[in-house]
This record gives structure tokens, sequence and C-alpha cells, in this order.
């Protein structure tokens, strides 16, 4: 409980008027006796008001409040949280709220202003926005009360208990499904090439078409119809796809708001998104971490939010990614073969180690190693120098990016699939490549 403005303003008028009646006291000048006696009257007044103002305080009912707080929210994405008032005061009464905000999320419209009418609840609201990942409680609700006269302010902690979890950026996935998997596709940026041939697994016996290659006919059921009947392909089904996710120290560079490693995650999800609608199986496998996460891979749309419930709250860490333990270990545990993604920040020094785990991996699965590049490093480059520091910087940039190409060209040599793209543009790139290698039969 604290002193409200008006209380102090009425303290402050009594001691100006109390130091200038002591002034004119000790000047010997004539004041009237009944202005000292009306002085401490006031204040003695003014006194007791308090006291009882303090206790009416310390009587009024207590506030009850509810957060209806959702279940998951996006990460990066604006949500509203609405919070739902009961009292029962018996006169209006405004009061401010403030909702203890856990670390990591970040609020829009706090503190809340909020007037109170008796027999009638309000509902308020205000905005949050996740800036990381994982789990987060909600303890207390935080209110001052003023006081009936208004001579006092007191604050209440509530305990309103909530929770909710901060998944990657999946909103556009959802999204997704209200267009036409083309459109939305093509939306995203993503180049699908034309078929060449035909799929790779049967699909129907169809009447021949203006168009179909001789190849196609079934001379049985051509013979037995006594007319032409063609075979009709399409792309192979139950496939698998295993994510081998980096969480160590390197992909924790910041691209804007995301790291790489949300970069990466999203990027993920879309191409899992994309996966599962085809038919294929997907899995994922952390490296690097401190608590590493595995996935079998598992069909059907519904494994989206499997997947989902299982990276939510995954994290970087600053360890070094030892890529040989992390192709070992998948080797024992995917025994059938698949298209291994390995999503990193590729470094030049990890030529050796790097070639030898994929190497490894590439005598059972096909394998697609995905580095991301830094956009600070680009806008480096680009940038004009002026002065010695920008051109050291610049030096630092170019003979960096260099070093990274050479790395790329040596792994490039020795048959590795490469993508060496921006964080940003990791996403539309894998549908690209998966698209790409579907159609032609490249697992």
């Amino acid at each position: 409980m604290k002193p409200s403005r008006l209380l102090l303003g009425w303290v402050a008028a009594l001691l100006v008027i109390g130091i200038a009646v002591g002034t004119l006291q000790a000047l010997e000048l004539a004041i009237p006796a009944s202005l000292i006696s009306i002085n401490w009257g006031l204040l003695l007044a003014l006194l007791a008001l308090a006291l009882l103002d303090a206790l009416r305080l310390k009587r009024l009912p207590q506030v009850r409040i509810s957060r209806q707080m959702p279940g998951s929210l996006a990460l990066g994405r604006w949500a509203e949280v609405p919070l739902k008032v009961e009292h029962d005061f018996g006169a209006p009464l405004r009061l401010h709220l403030f909702d203890h905000v856990p670390d990591g999320l970040s609020f829009d419209n706090l503190p809340l202003s909020i007037e109170l009418q008796p027999g009638q609840f309000s509902q308020i609201s205000y905005r949050l926005r996740p800036l990381k990942r994982g789990h987060f409680n909600f303890e207390h609700c935080e209110i001052n009360l003023p006081s009936p006269f208004g001579l006092w302010s007191g604050k209440r902690l509530l305990n309103v208990s909530d929770q909710t979890r901060v998944y990657p950026d999946f909103a556009r996935l959802y999204g997704g499904e209200l267009l036409a998997v083309d459109n939305w596709l093509s939306q995203l940026g993503v180049r699908q090439r034309q078929r060449r041939g035909q799929g790779l697994e049967f699909h129907q016996l169809r009447e021949f078409r203006e168009g179909d290659s001789l190849r196609q006919i079934d001379w049985k059921a051509t013979a037995r119809q006594r007319t032409p009947i063609t075979r009709e392909y399409q792309d192979e089904r139950d496939q698998q796809i295993i994510f081998m996710l980096d969480c160590g120290r390197r992909m924790r560079s910041q691209d804007g708001e995301l790291s790489h490693f949300d970069h990466a995650l999203n990027a993920c999800l879309l191409l899992s998104y994309v996966a599962l609608r085809q038919g294929d199986a997907v899995g994922l496998s952390t490296f690097a971490s401190e608590q590493p996460r595995y996935l079998a891979p598992v069909k059907g749309t519904e494994h989206l939010t499997m997947l989902l419930n299982t990276v939510y709250d995954a994290d970087n860490s600053r360890r070094t990614a030892d890529y040989q333990a992390a192709a070992n270990q998948l080797l024992a545990r995917q025994k059938r073969r698949a298209l291994v993604i390995l999503i990193t920040n590729l470094r030049d020094e990890d030529d050796e180690q790097l070639l030898a785990a994929v190497k490894c991996l590439n005598l059972h699965h096909r394998v697609l190693l995905a580095s991301l590049q830094e956009n600070v490093l680009d806008e480096i480059r680009h940038h004009p120098v002026q002065n010695q520091d920008e051109a050291l910087t610049y030096c630092g940039a170019v003979d960096y990016l260099n070093a990274s190409a050479q790395c790329h060209e040596r792994l490039s040599a020795h048959g590795i699939a490469m993508l060496n793209v921006r964080p940003g543009e990791l996403g539309s790139e894998l549908v690209t490549r998966y698209l790409s290698w579907k159609k032609a039969g490249a697992f």
C-alpha cells in the first residue's frame, strides 16, 4: 500500500502552511492564534481520515481474475490474451492491472486500466508475442486498487496460474490447406520441374490417349479389351525422409529475430507438411544438443502434430557438432533406405569430418546436405567501403565466403548433394529439391 497523489498533495499543502506559520513566528510577526489551531486540526483530521481510508482499503473484497490463455502460440506472431475480471464491489471502481508475463514473451497494452461497475464483470485483453519456443508458465496477476476516499493505492498479487506452449511458426502451414497445393507451393517460392517420363509406382489402367508413349501400352490388357490400354504411373509413395538437425553452437547465429536453428525448424516443418501429404513418412533426429530428440519416420498428415510436439521446446546448445557420431547413431536406428537431410551451418574446418560422415550415410541412404549462410555476410559484401575499418570487415567477409565456397566445392566434387542457402530461403529450396528428386525417382 502506498499514498496516492491526493494524500501527498494534502500533506504538502499542510506542510507549506506549517512552515509559513513557523517562519512568521520566528520573525515575531503577529499571526492569528486560530490559524495554528486550524493547521493542527486539519493535519489531525487528515491523519484520521487516512487511517480510516487505509482500513477500508484493506477490507475491500478480493478481485477474481481468470486468464483465457491460448493452448499454443506461434513463434514471432502476436496473439490476444483475454482476461475476465469479477468483483463484489458496491460502487464503481477503477483499477490498474498488470499480468506477470514470463521471460521470452513480449507484450503490448500492459498495464491495463479498467472501470469496474457493481454487479457486472469486465472483459479486457492484451497482446503477446513469443520471442522463443518452449513451455511457459503464468503464475501471477498484479492489481492496484484505489481506496474509497482515494488517499491510498493498494497492490494485490493474485495467483492466476496458466500455461502455454510456443511452437515454431507453423501458422502458414495450416493456412496452406485453404489453397490448392500447386498454387500454395508456388506462392512460397517453390519451383516445380516438368516431369520427364512417368512415375515409378503403378497407379491404374486406362484407355490409350493421344500423347501417350507406346511403352505405356499394356499389350495383354489391350488384347483382352481389343482396344489400346495404357499403364498409368504415379510418383512413388511410402518413402521415408529423416531430418538430421544440428543443434550446436553454429546454429545460434541470428538473422533478424530468428536464429538459424529456428529457420531450420520452420523449413523442416514446411517440407514435412508437403511430404506427409505426398504419402511419405517423416522422421527427425537432432544432435549436438543437451537433450537429443529422435522421432522414427511415420506416415499421415496427423503426424505433423507429433512432430511439432517433439521439437517445440528443442533448443540449440554451445556444443560442437560431432557429425560422425550423429551419422553412426542414425545408421543404428534407421535400417530402411531414406532421404536424409542434414541441416547445419558449415565451416571450412568441417571438411574432412563431415565428408567422412556423409560418405558413411551415403552407403545406405540418399543424403542432402543443407548449409545455412549468414545474411550479414552478403550485406557486408555489398556495403560501400568508406574507411579502414569497413575495408578490413569487407576483406574478412570476402575471405570467409571464398573459403566457404571452396569447402562446398570439395564436398560437391565427392558427389555430395548440397544446398547453400540463406536461412529464409531454406524451406522453399528443400521442397523444390524434394519434389524434383521424387519425380525423378532419385531417392
